[in-house]
Order: C-alpha cells, then sequence, then structure tokens
C-alpha cells in the first residue's frame, strides 16, 4: 500500500465529513460569544484542537464497531473493513490523537477546553458507543450529546465558562439530532437490523419515526428561538431561524404525512436528513450574522 491510501485510510478513520459539521457549529458560536470577531489565533487553535477531539473520537468508534461495520453495505469502506489499517493501529491511533488533541486545547485555549475535550470524546467513545448504541433504539438520542459539545468549546475558548446561550445551544444540536439522523436509519434499516444495532428507523414503524421526527423538529425550531430572549439574538438571527426551521418543519410533517397514508417514504426521509444539515447550518450562520446584522429584538 502507498503512504498516499495509508494516510487517506488514517483520515477516513476520522469521519471527516462528521468534523465538517461540527466546525460548521464552532465558529458561529464563538463570534456570538465575542459579540463582534474573536483573535483569530484563538479560533484557529479552537478548530485545530476541536477537530482533533472529533476525529480521536471517529477513530475510537470505527475501532468499537469494527464487527458490525463488517455486516453492514453502508460501512463496507471503511478501512478496517477492507484493511487498510489494521484494529491495533486504529486504536493506537485514536489514543495518541486524543493525547493532542487535549494538549492542543489545554496549552493552546484553555484548562476549561481541554476538559471538555476530554468529556466529548469519552461521550462519543465510551457513552455511546459502547454503551448505548446497541441497547436502545434511543441510542441517538441520548448519544447525540457528543455533537452537541463542539458550541460549549467554542463558547468556553471565547469567555472561559459556560453561560446560558451556550446551553441554548447545545439543547439545540441536541433536539435537532435525532430528526436529523432517524431518516437515514429509515434508509438504512436492514444494514443495522443485519448488525444487531437497534436504531429506531431499523425497529419501529415507519409512521412511528415519522412522528418523533416531527416532535424533535418543533422542539428543535422552539430552542432555536429561545436564543433571542435568553442570548440576546437580533431580528436577523430570529428570521433565519424562523423561515429556515418553517421549511425543515414542513418537510418533517411532509414525511410523518407520507408514512401516516403509506406511501413510500425512503426518498423523503433522504431528503429530511440532508435538509437538516442544509437547516442547521443556516442557524448558525445567522448566529454568526447576529453580531453584526440588525439590532436586538429584546
Amino acid at each position: 500500500m502507498t503512504a498516499g491510501r495509508k494516510i487517506k485510510a488514517y483520515v477516513a478513520l476520522t469521519k471527516p465529513r462528521i468534523i465538517e459539521l461540527l466546525l460548521v457549529a464552532t465558529v458561529p458560536t464563538m463570534i456570538f460569544a465575542q459579540q463582534g470577531m474573536p483573535n483569530f489565533w484563538l479560533i484557529l487553535n479552537t478548530l485545530i484542537g476541536g477537530s482533533l477531539a472529533a476525529g480521536a473520537a471517529g477513530a475510537f468508534n470505527c475501532y468499537i464497531d469494527r464487527n458490525e461495520d463488517r455486516l453492514m453495505k453502508r460501512t463496507a469502506r471503511r478501512p478496517l473493513v477492507t484493511g487498510e489499517v489494521g484494529d491495533r493501529e486504529a486504536l493506537i491511533f485514536a489514543w495518541v490523537l486524543s493525547a493532542v488533541a487535549v494538549a492542543w486545547l489545554t496549552i493552546g485555549v484553555s484548562v476549561l477546553c481541554g476538559v471538555l475535550g476530554v468529556i466529548a470524546i469519552a461521550l462519543y467513545a465510551v457513552f455511546y458507543s459502547i454503551i448505548l448504541k446497541r441497547r436502545t433504539a434511543q441510542n441517538i438520542v441520548w448519544g447525540g450529546i457528543a455533537g452537541c459539545m463542539p458550541v460549549l468549546i467554542g463558547w468556553a475558548a471565547v469567555r472561559d465558562t459556560i453561560e446560558w446561550p451556550a446551553l441554548v445551544l447545545f439543547m439545540f444540536i441536541f433536539l435537532w439530532t435525532p430528526p436529523h439522523y432517524w431518516p437515514l436509519s429509515m434508509k438504512y434499516a436492514e444494514d443495522y437490523s443485519r448488525a444487531g444495532v437497534p436504531m429506531l428507523g431499523a425497529v419501529d414503524t415507519a409512521r412511528s419515526v415519522g412522528a418523533q421526527v416531527v416532535l424533535y423538529a418543533w422542539a428543535t425550531v422552539i430552542c432555536s428561538l429561545l436564543l433571542v430572549p435568553v442570548g440576546g439574538a437580533g431580528w436577523v438571527y430570529a428570521l433565519i431561524a424562523l423561515a429556515s426551521g418553517g421549511w425543515f418543519l414542513y418537510h418533517c410533517h411532509k414525511l410523518h404525512s407520507m408514512a401516516q397514508s403509506g406511501k413510500p417514504t425512503l426518498k423523503q426521509a433522504m431528503f429530511v436528513f440532508h435538509g437538516s444539515i442544509a437547516y442547521i447550518t443556516f442557524v448558525f450562520v445567522g448566529v454568526a450574522l447576529d453580531p453584526f446584522i440588525g439590532g436586538p429584538i429584546l
């Protein structure tokens, strides 16, 4: 195997697409916390440390899930399945990446961020991947807490503490995770069943999944608007959150309606999955714009 291919395999262990999504939340949170543009080096160190921590968590997850991944078409190209990276190599890589991530956050940002980095890795690698994933259909709800940590790290990087606006953004991502992931689990229901992983889309009916997606979507949109009274967000943020939230709700309701009437839902489920990524991106664009455009509502 060439060096380039080996490096590419190690990068794949870190689940770079998830890292991209996490970084979408980090910088806007830092801007909102600063109410302006934070120091460039602070942003850079936070992004590097956060990316390394997320990558370490992803590598641990690939190692822990390696046997299930070998049974699923969706994960058939992961490095531990193809053999491009050995099991022991992946585990060592995950531990080294974790150590570098925590050191980077602690030295380059703050001790609090280093602690939050440890918590984030442990939540994904232990709480979700080992404890929850194979035990409950609600695994992604509580396991999704790990994906909420970037906003706390971003806020702490600027303010060196955790405050209510950061917790609102934390809850926003927490509530967004189920309607983001459950539609995907509907498409890969056979994969999850084969691997013995009780994702909701694999163990429940489309009607039930659609209903829960709608409930969580409403909670997500309402939570996004709490940033106005709690964080002092202005009318530009509120308009973006309302418009994108309304669009997301419409498509979640459409998925539920199709399931209720017995129509095929997979195409709409994937639209909701991809649409949820667009939705969260728009909301955090609003978070980033808020300190610069539009006055406060309250």
